[in-house]
């Protein structure tokens, strides 16, 4: 029995690159940072991601892709700390969103060690497009 996949699918024509893009948010999935993913709105969403200890500089955002990538990684700190123990991690991370088409960033910020990012879904009109059928 053949398995059939999103991009194989007879109804699903061109959608083959989304599902590479599926496998590939997938395989980078590690846990960390923790993240909410909330609907503010009809077309409105707001991604929350834990991120205590880290500054805005820290911190970057992109849109590469289709894809939302947030990074994180802290300045090195000098020798002079002695911990007893160290609990709070300090690694860096990479954590990646895929968009659907139209929807795009439209804000974020960091408050209280949680970083929120807005997304907004742009409305698409509808369109009715007539084919002409030549004769053959």
């Amino acid at each position: 029995m053949t398995k059939l996949t999103l991009g194989t699918h007879p109804f699903l024509l061109g959608f083959d690159q989304l599902e590479r893009m599926v496998e590939r948010t997938a395989k980078a999935e590690n846990g960390y940072p923790p993240y909410n993913i909330e609907q503010t709105s009809e077309n409105g969403f707001r991604i929350t991601l834990a991120v205590a200890g880290f500054a805005e500089d820290d911190l970057s955002l992109t849109v590469e892709d289709r894809q939302l990538v947030v990074r994180g990684k802290q300045a090195e700190e000098n020798g002079d700390r002695v911990f007893l123990h160290r609990g709070i991690a300090a690694r860096q991370f990479q954590r990646t969103f895929l968009l659907a088409d139209g929807v795009e960033v439209s804000g974020a910020a960091l408050t209280n060690g949680l970083l929120h990012v807005d997304l907004a879904r742009a409305v698409p009109e509808s369109v009715v497009q007539t084919i002409k059928i030549d004769k053959g």
